[in-house]
């Protein structure tokens, strides 16, 4: 089976990666200029409350990642083993994955909530859209 729907699953995936890097990238330099070492005994995250807040975004956005997109692989997986990923679940799958993307560089460098909100928000309603179109085709 070769099902469409999967490019953008396989695009979401990539994108976390890419964000795992570079939360990386920016945090251990973070954590060499103020000198930290980690500390197991300290709660956890309370040690990174330390790191400056626009270093803290990305990793606060690569947890995102592993968040709400999990409900979006399920439900792609879903409809591509239903033969009900092309058309309009293509479209919202791209969709909701244009709109993490741009979530992500927007959390990443600016971090103003009430534009992240938006997003989150339409990419929440392509969710949405996905769920129905797989009960539409069981």
């Amino acid at each position: 089976m070769n099902s469409p729907i999967i490019a953008p699953v396989v695009a979401l995936v990539a994108w976390s990666l890419v964000m795992w890097l570079w939360m990386y990238a920016t945090r251990l330099p973070a954590m060499t200029r103020s000198g930290m070492k980690p500390d197991p005994q300290m709660p956890r995250g309370e040690q990174m409350n330390q790191l400056p807040a626009r270093t803290r975004w990305k990793a606060d956005n690569y947890n995102h990642l592993m968040e709400q997109p999990t409900v979006f692989y399920a439900i792609a997986l879903s409809l591509a083993l239903l033969e009900a990923g092309g058309g309009s679940s293509l479209v919202m799958a791209w969709a909701y994955v244009g709109l993490r993307i741009v979530h992500s560089l927007w959390q990443a460098l600016t971090n103003v909530i009430e534009i992240r909100f938006v997003l989150f928000a339409l990419s929440s309603l392509m969710l949405f859209g996905l769920v129905w179109n797989a009960a539409r085709a069981l």
